[in-house]
């Protein structure tokens, strides 16, 4: 597919815009560095849709006239009052205007270039927030409904002419008014909800076809047998419509196929290369529509070769990605940014954050809660990084929480499956966030598997668990932990939120999950959450874990970069020295003293502060009282209960004979500790740990040298913890294992 050609076929075409000069972005809190590439009179002028690709087209993005609008008026005759830059929402920046309406008027002069004559013209909108109706001339093509999926009109009955055309456009979005799926916008920002968008925020543009012409195409590879499935959609009636196929490695054509439009051909693809993060090889696709032999249409296209699916290792259900288990590590990612809002400033932007991603060593990237332009997923594709693709949630987390609209969230939820299902890079559909507007899942989850069965679904991310789709995935803040299933997929849908401020870079300061101040303790507290991962990978079956963030937004200040994208917090090499142990590396734990976590064993304990030698070998215990571990209250996350403690502090000690007759060296020992919250732990008298902070779960930590020194493998021991608590949960467990990267 030459994108290039493309490209400059429309600007080529692309007529002159009204008042450029106009144009001036205003000045958010904060502005990246993409903002001063903007041109009012070449905006975003990538082809929008590359797996999709017609020759000619002509960007409709740039200067508009808009206004407000109001509910039940008229359509507005001649120049509205103000301008806009299309496809910017009008509460961003880079729309020259940042203000919030619910309610808009768009509009702006176009025609038709002389070369299109006979054929018919489609108008397309990437996206607009929320309801749109759109007049060509001042006939109403119609009104869609839904702030996240492309729609088009054929407005060939509505043109004049061949001179100027008109386009106006009524916007209203009622945001969180109406139970609505719209992410993480709102009418009230704040915490982890955003500013919102209104109106167009993604490219419109005109295209011609043929009045018969390829309407749709669907791709769905198949490793197993070396073969591309594809159906090609048009809405040719009459005898002697067929389709050609040329499958392309770069310039060469691989394979050539012929078929029947509208069923499904089978093309061969001979020495397949499978398409993986490692090596995102994408072929390209030429499709040809023929009557009679020959041709009506032609669109190019590409697409991976790669399977995703559920295979079984060690016990657990796993993640396969082309039949081999990979383990997929990525970043939330919200999609916001301070000048564009919804709308990345160029395609440079948006590809800049994602080979950021790549930089930092993930290997997938959790889309949360947002669908993007076509062009993010192009970039996916090319980059080679798996998407976790989020369904937008409705109902999200403000104080407005009007009934959901759930025939809208079927009907954008069908949408966006059928809008990206030939996207390589998309593995996942998530289909809901948390509980956020969750209803119907068991329903859903059956919907999305008929539309689409060669992705694998999560039926709620840290949401309600009804045994449906491919995943158990629960969140845990700050350190990461592992769900129990033996029946789906494990994962941690969101960990970490580590904030670290820095100066000049915030848009507001605001509370996250954990702050660090300094580079050092950043780096070493994602490396710490690294380790739980290989941990909970080896020894609890985890399959994926998704780290919160990629980049700040607004007040929410634990991204790897800042909003701005200036600032990479912990430095690129350290988090992918991390996330690459995270991928390949192995934690085996045997253990040396059991911890209570799924035998208990009895403690000496107590609440009241005892004697400054209490960690003493020798300290007399008979007065502390005996119970089975572990201790604290029920509620906190991945305990094993047996004697409950809710008092702020606690004190516990354990008598224990070891007789270790294999040959182990005592300092590859481990302490295997769930504290909730800092912890000291000493052996023999002789401090081996304090650690600060709490876990979500069980989780290896080292011992001083001095601590394992002190052990004696051949006799008699004594483990002495003293554990406090502040807020929330509490938990206190210990034991001691033998930590191995190779299975024992």
């Amino acid at each position: 597919m030459n994108i290039k050609k493309l490209l400059s076929v429309a600007l080529v075409a692309m007529p002159g815009l009204l008042f450029a000069q106009e144009w001036q972005p205003k000045k958010a809190v904060l502005m990246t560095r993409f903002a001063k590439d903007v041109d009012p009179k070449n905006v975003l002028p990538d082809y929008p849709r590359p797996q999709f690709a017609r020759e000619k087209w002509l960007n409709l993005n740039g200067l508009w006239q808009y206004q407000p609008g109001k509910a039940g008026e008229p359509t507005p005759v001649g120049k509205l009052a103000q301008t806009i830059l299309v496809p910017f929402a009008v509460e961003s920046a880079l729309s020259g205007v940042m203000e919030h309406h619910e309610r808009l008027w768009y509009r702006r002069k176009f025609t038709v270039p002389a070369t299109w004559k006979g054929e018919h013209v489609l108008l397309h909108f990437g996206a607009v927030d929320y309801e749109s109706e759109v007049f060509v001339n001042g006939k109403s093509m119609g009104v869609h409904t839904g702030g996240y999926d492309p729609f088009s009109y054929d407005i060939t009955s509505a043109l004049k002419g061949a001179g100027e055309q008109d386009i106006t456009v009524r916007v209203y979005d009622a945001t969180d008014d109406a139970g609505k799926p719209r992410g993480k916008q709102s009418l009230h920002p704040q915490g982890i909800m955003y500013t919102p968008t209104t109106g167009i925020w993604q490219t419109v543009w005109l295209e011609p076809v043929p009045v018969t012409n390829i309407s749709d195409i669907r791709i769905t590879p198949d490793i197993d047998k070396s073969v591309v499935k594809l159906t090609i959609s048009t809405d040719a009636k009459a005898a002697g419509y067929t389709v050609a196929v040329k499958v392309k490695d770069g310039g060469k054509v691989v394979q050539n196929a012929t078929g029947v439009a509208n069923e499904e051909i089978s093309v061969p693809v001979p020495n397949e290369k499978l398409w993986s993060p490692d090596s995102p090889f994408l072929y390209d696709l030429d499709i040809t529509l023929l009557k009679d032999g020959k041709s009506v249409d032609a669109v190019s296209s590409y697409f991976g070769m790669r399977k995703i699916s559920v295979g079984d290792e060690d016990g657990y259900k796993k993640l396969f990605l082309n039949n081999k288990f990979l383990f997929q590590i990525g970043p939330l990612d919200q999609g916001f940014w301070p000048d564009g809002i919804y709308t990345a400033p160029t395609d440079a932007a948006i590809k800049n954050d994602l080979q950021m991603m790549k930089n930092y060593g993930f290997n997938m990237v959790r889309k949360h809660i947002k669908v993007e332009p076509y062009r993010w997923y192009y970039w996916a594709d090319k980059l080679g990084l798996m998407v976790w693709q989020d369904m937008p949630s409705p109902n999200s987390y403000t104080e407005h929480t009007p009934p959901v609209d759930t025939a809208a969230y079927a009907s954008e939820l069908t949408r966006m499956v059928k809008t990206h299902w030939n996207t390589p890079s998309i593995v996942t559909w998530v289909v809901f966030n948390e509980a956020q507007g969750q209803h119907n899942t068991p329903q859903l989850v059956d919907m999305v598997r008929k539309l689409d069965g060669s992705r694998l679904i999560n039926q709620a991310s840290g949401g309600n668990h009804f045994g449906v789709g491919d995943f158990m995935d629960i969140h845990s803040y700050p350190p990461p932990a592992a769900p129990e299933s033996k029946t789906q997929v494990l994962a941690c849908g969101e960990y970490g939120g580590i904030g670290y401020i820095i100066p000049g870079h915030i848009w507001k300061s605001g509370p996250t999950y954990i702050m660090i101040d300094n580079k050092k303790d950043y780096t070493n507290l994602y490396d710490t959450y690294a380790n739980d991962l290989v941990l909970y990978k080896t020894n609890k079956g985890l399959s994926a874990a998704v780290y919160t963030e990629i980049t700040d937004v607004e007040v929410e200040l634990n991204g790897l970069l800042t909003y701005d994208r200036e600032i990479d917090k912990g430095g690129a090499e350290n988090i992918a020295a991390s996330n690459k142990k995270i991928i390949n590396d192995h934690m085996y734990i045997t253990d040396i003293l059991p911890s209570s976590q799924t035998n208990s064993r009895d403690w000496k304990y107590t609440f009241a502060k005892p004697a400054d030698d209490w960690f003493s070998k020798s300290f007399n215990d008979l007065a502390w009282k005996t119970g089975p571990g572990g201790f604290g209250t029920s509620f906190t996350p991945g305990v094993n209960v047996k004697t409950v403690w809710d008092s702020s502090d606690i004190w516990v000690r354990q008598d224990f004979t070891l007789n270790v007759t294999q040959n182990i060296n005592k300092y590859d020992l481990v302490l295997y500790i769930h504290h909730d919250e800092t912890c000291e732990v000493y052996i023999n008298g002789v401090k081996a740990a304090t650690i600060d902070g709490a876990t979500s779960g069980y989780t290896v930590a080292q011992m001083t040298k001095e601590g394992k020194a002190a052990l004696n493998l051949n006799g008699k021991n004594v483990i002495a913890i003293h554990c406090h608590q502040t807020v929330g949960g509490q938990y206190i467990d210990a034991g001691i294992s033998l930590l191995s990267k190779t299975k024992p």
